[in-house]
């Protein structure tokens, strides 16, 4: 009964429509056969309680259906266990009521869950901005600042050497987008743009070794360190744009911000979309902040890990404490995504005289550190080393970060995680939801339609069967 009486409250015209039937039934005369199913004071009653008219309507006007349809049906008949008239009608009256009633209790369900969900929501931004106050009042406490000449002092405004490289390359994506990072009104115009790129490969990871760095950049390539980052593809999209014959649209993306910035974006440049990439599928190394990957060694056929071998290069980078835990909308970090990609297992070795009598024992390529390197399984790289002029920055000393912190970033990146993901069940359970209530109304509707025929045929018999006069 409850039930019912929130569905109609949902819907007061459904509410309407009945209490106009009932009028109509009221007004209408009726038989004496009929006039004893239904008592005058039982009408008001229902007719001020109209909520409760889908329970209510096979014991009232089916029953003054079923009465005049009994009427009917020859005693004789009756007598032999014949089959009355009202079945059929009882049994589609009791599937629109059942229908309605299991609609009734997945739309209430449905809004359960949104309700559930918004306050879960609802609690964990709460939580998010409490983590970003403190996260807010370290990073004030421990910028970098210089003095002016006035005496006062400012943030220190020094760019990192890996944002400079990237700026001398000059009329590159690369280049636009470190310039768009500085414009922070420019890059807050295009939203998709600033949301959803996270930079270039370069500045998404530190190395130690500068010999290690060096060889790790000359292993990917210039194109592939000053390629692009995005979380999904709807940042690869906005990027470029094309007109309706799919040449380049110039004016927009990072084409058109290089022409507000006096630059002209030359060439291709490489784009990589995170949500897209097969990300590592085994487990990570125990209580490393880094999340390192658990990588088994290599084996040579004796059983024995090759000599010299140092590890894998996807382990060797440094997460930048800016993406280190970042999470993907599938829960994923930067490095079982973007770096796993770039060298799956390749293998670091000493020296390449060690590397070449593991080469038994590598699948997807190793670089040593007197410079060997093989691209992979057969793809050997010879001749001198090339200067790379962009290379992943090396780890501050001053890098390191008290407990505390990491781990609120780290609950800070989950909780953002999180909260995506029940926004996205949002979206499907009111998407469920307004399917449900589409299908309510047209359930309605029936029901509606059900009642009046129900009401016309009562009255046809007595029409016929009133007598001429007394």
């Amino acid at each position: 009964m409850l039930l019912v009486g929130k569905i109609n409250n949902m819907y007061p015209s459904f509410e309407a429509l009945i209490r106009d039937q009932i009028e109509s039934l009221r007004n209408k005369p009726t038989s004496a056969a009929t006039s004893s199913a239904l008592s005058e004071k039982e009408m008001g009653f229902f007719a001020e309680n109209t909520s409760i008219l889908l329970f209510f309507q096979k014991t009232s006007v089916l029953m003054k259906l079923d009465q005049l349809d009994n009427s009917k049906v020859p005693k004789d008949e009756m007598q032999d266990g014949g089959l009355s008239l009202e079945d059929p009608i009882n049994l589609h009256s009791k599937k629109l009521q059942d229908d309605l009633q299991t609609m009734g209790m997945k739309i209430q369900l449905h809004e359960d869950n949104i309700r559930f969900l918004r306050t879960l929501k609802d609690k964990l931004v709460d939580s998010i901005i409490d983590l970003q106050v403190i996260l807010g009042k370290y990073h004030a406490s421990n910028t970098p600042k210089i003095e002016k000449k006035d005496g006062s002092d400012t943030q220190s405004e020094d760019k990192p050497s890996d944002q400079k490289q990237i700026l001398l390359q000059e009329n590159t994506a690369a280049s636009i987008l470190c310039h768009l990072k500085t414009n922070p009104k420019m890059l807050a115009s295009d939203p998709t743009l600033s949301d959803d790129v996270l930079g270039v490969v370069a500045e998404l990871g530190n190395v130690d070794d500068n010999t290690l760095n060096s060889l790790l950049s000359e292993y990917l390539g210039a194109e592939t360190m000053l390629a692009i980052v995005c979380k999904t593809y709807n940042g690869v999209k906005s990027l470029e744009k094309y007109d309706t014959e799919g040449c380049i649209n110039k004016t927009s993306g990072l084409h058109g911000f290089g022409t507000s910035l006096g630059k002209t974006l030359e060439g291709r440049f490489n784009v990589i979309s995170l949500e897209t990439l097969r990300p590592y599928a085994g487990e990570f190394v125990a209580d490393d902040p880094q999340k390192r990957l658990d990588i088994p060694n290599p084996r040579l056929r004796n059983g024995d890990c090759p000599a010299g071998f140092l590890g894998y290069a996807v382990n060797m980078i440094n997460i930048d404490r800016t993406y280190l835990f970042f999470l993907t909308a599938s829960g994923y970090g930067l490095r079982e995504t973007l770096f796993y990609s770039l060298f799956s297992c390749l293998q670091i070795y000493k020296t390449r005289a060690e590397m070449l009598q593991a080469v038994p024992c590598i699948t997807d390529g190793a670089i040593s550190l007197d410079g060997g390197i093989i691209k992979k399984s057969g793809l050997f790289c010879l001749g001198s080393r090339d200067d790379m002029k962009v290379s992943f920055s090396k780890t501050s000393t001053n890098s390191s970060l008290p407990d505390h912190y990491t781990e609120s970033e780290r609950q800070m990146k989950e909780m953002k995680w999180k909260k995506e993901k029940i926004l996205e069940d949002m979206r499907r359970e009111q998407a469920l939801l307004d399917s449900m209530k589409l299908n309510f109304e047209k359930k309605k509707a029936e029901f509606v339609q059900f009642l009046a025929e129900a009401a016309n045929r009562q009255q046809t018999p007595v029409a016929m069967g009133r007598p001429a006069g007394r």
